[in-house]
């Protein structure tokens, strides 16, 4: 009968299929957030902090949260262990539905998610390995448990020689080192960062991303890391969402927001790393090249983003050999994602009109983002 003509047989091993794709998705995400939304109490009316929050949050992936001041980044995170506790939707993080638990279910779930603070937030009176091992000692851990959890974390964190000193003696980056340390005394799933940076000087900051990003790698924490400055979603992040008055307003890996960015707040963002704006001696240079050009020529300022393998491609070459155009390059920037190459070129084309529009065809056919500026050519 199961092999019957009744389809019992196939019933059943598509039910274990979809089982399997339900459990594969529910690992895949770590953290899901449907449909949140947080409301705050203001002396002028109701604030809405959240509007409808929907995001799905891979295990193991670094995902960061950008915005300005009052976006509402630091709000959400809080959400994800129930610092703040939203007035609707869910906050589903390792499977659980956080909204729905009991209050000794809650303090359960708690310790699978670590929190870092933009302020350290150390007991004075405590030592650095003290300090990591508080989350232990209130949770009723013996002292040689703690032991064997503490020391190996110190040494992670580069602060084993600094085990007996306390706050006071050693430094800010130092700090947050501890911080970071306490927040996986209890082995989470989870580490949130809310500004854990942006306290420190830069080369400070640098090592903490370091830190963050070798605690993901080899740990498999999934890291939730909320910032302002887009430097720190550049060095660190693997996909990133774009908050703006409470709502996400862009979503996607880091490399193909930050060379195709949607929205005006996000390239304002970008705009702190890759400056969108034309130094004005370039711009004066546009001007003179557009009033230079002669009679049946046309020219174009072309504004160029490219990434990955596109990086690499002779592009420019093909348009100065077979279209047969003249191409001065006024303004350039090259950098790195992770490994991924990404940069953007400034470039005057001038020729006939129909190569240059066979030049922008060609550019996009190879992977290059094009952006024409009519007011830095003009058609003679």
């Amino acid at each position: 009968a199961v092999f019957g003509h009744d389809g019992g047989f196939f019933s059943l091993a598509v039910g274990f299929f979809n089982c399997a794709r339900l459990r594969a998705w529910i690992q895949t995400n770590m953290i899901d957030i449907q449909d949140l939304s947080l409301t705050y109490a203001g002396p002028q009316g109701p604030v809405h902090a959240l509007k409808n929050i929907n995001l799905h949050i891979q295990a193991g992936e670094v995902f960061g949260i950008i915005g300005r001041s009052g976006a509402g980044k630091s709000s959400l995170v809080r959400c994800m262990n129930l610092l703040n506790r939203p007035g609707s939707g869910k906050m589903i993080v390792n499977g659980r539905d956080l909204l729905q638990l009991s209050d000794a279910q809650l303090r359960q779930a708690r310790q699978e998610i670590g929190m870092v603070f933009q302020h350290f937030n150390l007991l004075s009176s405590r030592t650095v390995f003290d300090n990591a091992a508080l989350p232990l000692e209130l949770a009723g851990v013996s002292k040689a448990e703690i032991a064997q959890r503490i020391t190996p974390l110190l040494e992670l964190v580069g602060l084993a020689h600094l085990a007996n000193r306390y706050p006071a003696q050693i430094s800010g980056g130092q700090k947050q080192r501890v911080g970071i340390a306490r927040a996986l005394a209890s082995n989470p799933r989870v580490l949130l960062s809310d500004e854990a940076t942006s306290a420190l000087d830069p080369e400070t900051t640098r090592s903490i991303l370091d830190l963050l990003r070798q605690v993901n790698r080899e740990l498999g924490v999934t890291v939730v890391l909320i910032t302002h400055q887009m430097q720190v979603i550049k060095q660190i992040a693997d996909r990133v969402a774009v908050m703006e008055a409470g709502q996400v307003v862009e979503l996607g890996a880091v490399l193909d927001v930050f060379t195709n960015p949607q929205q005006a707040i996000t390239q304002s963002l970008i705009d702190e790393i890759v400056p969108q704006e034309l130094p004005a001696s370039v711009q004066e240079r546009v001007q003179a090249l557009s009033l230079g050009l002669p009679a049946g020529q046309s020219g174009q300022l072309l504004r160029l983003s490219y990434a990955g393998d596109s990086a690499y491609q002779p592009v420019l070459s093909h348009l100065i050999r077979e279209l047969g155009l003249d191409l001065s390059i006024l303004h350039g920037q090259i950098d790195d994602i992770q490994g991924q190459t990404f940069g953007s070129l400034a470039v005057f084309a001038s020729g006939p009109p129909a190569q240059i529009t066979a030049a922008i065809a060609y550019l996009q056919r190879n992977g290059v983002q094009v952006r024409q500026q009519p007011q830095g050519g003009r058609h003679v």
